[in-house]
């Protein structure tokens, strides 16, 4: 009787060892982990005007260079002048960015290049308008309003775009709420465009 004994004892410490090995598997590790999104940093804004293929305002993210606009912007214009301008330098949120031409040609007109990336230019507002006819920016046609110095296709199409949806300008300030254009290019073409009233 005593091996029947030992032999039933240790099946029944088997079993126990077993349910509680059993328990131990099925209790639960902890909860799970779920993984989110790394949060991203909202773009900022680059008014880009000059010397560029489609002068605009391109979103672009922390850390981006003066390089990247210009790139966004469709790359120089042969009258640029790149050497006037920090291509190296970070862009900052809300900045426009002036891309200057060659020799003051254009609308530079002898821009103040020590600055590192933003360059502002100076216009003579005495000069004649160059055919000695003011564009009337109600009626110009694309071609007419790019003979405009600091206004590229992609601007002057943005000013037709504009007076079709919100009708004539009311007078030539009217045309800085035209996306693209800013005080710097609108001193720069102020003598040469009328609105015709």
């Amino acid at each position: 009787m005593r091996p029947i004994t030992y032999v039933l004892i240790g099946l029944l410490a088997g079993f126990i060892l077993a349910a509680g090995l059993l328990l131990v598997i099925q209790l639960p590790a902890g909860k799970p982990v779920t993984l989110e999104a790394a949060p991203t940093k909202a773009p900022i804004e680059v008014h880009v005007i000059g010397a560029v293929v489609r002068p605009g305002v391109y979103s672009f993210p922390e850390g981006s260079r003066v390089e990247d606009a210009v790139a966004a912007a469709g790359g120089l214009l042969t009258e640029a002048d790149p050497n006037a301008v920090n291509l190296a330098a970070k862009l900052e949120d809300g900045q426009q960015l002036s891309i200057p031409y060659v020799g003051g040609a254009g609308p530079s007109n002898g821009a103040d290049s020590s600055a590192p990336f933003e360059v502002v230019p100076e216009t003579d507002s005495s000069a004649p308008p160059i055919s000695g006819d003011l564009i009337d920016i109600n009626t110009a046609t694309l071609e007419e309003l790019e003979s405009l110095p600091g206004i590229g296709s992609a601007t002057a199409e943005k000013i037709i775009e504009f007076r079709d949806q919100n009708g004539p300008f009311q007078q030539i300030e009217d045309i800085m709420n035209v996306s693209g254009i800013g005080p710097a290019t609108f001193d720069q073409i102020k003598d040469l465009i009328t609105v015709g009233f």
